[in-house]
């Protein structure tokens, strides 16, 4: 498996962007993954909204069908 931040510095945008890609795609899975986990532990739409920076409309908006 490739390194995706070293892929990130690439010299060639087409590397580079693709490495970007992996990455958000990364970080919205451990996204998912984490809200789940919270949402099982009876945490509020809030408490998550808090902890992600966002509004808790936003938050439900976008994990509303996630566990609980």
């Amino acid at each position: 498996m490739t390194d995706p931040l070293h892929d990130a510095t690439a010299t060639d945008p087409a590397t580079g962007l693709r490495a970007v890609r992996a990455l958000r795609e990364l970080a919205d899975r451990l996204e998912r993954l984490q809200v789940g986990r919270a949402r099982e532990l009876g945490w509020s739409w809030q408490e998550i909204a808090d902890a992600l920076g966002t509004s808790r409309q936003a938050s439900h908006q976008k994990h509303r069908g996630t566990t609980r």
